[in-house]
C-alpha cells in the first residue's frame, strides 16, 4: 500500500506543457554540464546541506 503522497504522484496527469524558453534553455545547459562533469550523488548534496534523506521523508511544514 502506498502512502497518500505516492498514490497522489502516481496517479497525477502527465504535465504536457509545453516548455519556456528559459526551461529549455535550463534543460540545454544541464545536459552540456554532464556531458563534462560527473554527476553529484543525492547523498553528497545532502551531506554538503547537512541534513540526511530521513530528515527530508519525515519533514513537516510548520503551522
Amino acid at each position: 500500500m502506498l502512502d497518500p503522497v505516492s498514490r497522489a504522484v502516481a496517479n497525477a496527469p502527465l504535465d504536457d506543457e509545453p516548455l519556456t524558453a528559459e526551461e529549455a534553455q535550463a534543460l540545454g545547459e544541464a545536459r552540456e554540464w554532464l556531458k563534462h562533469n560527473t554527476p553529484i550523488p543525492h547523498e553528497r548534496v545532502l551531506a554538503e546541506l547537512g541534513i540526511t534523506q530521513e530528515e527530508i521523508e519525515n519533514f513537516k511544514e510548520p503551522v
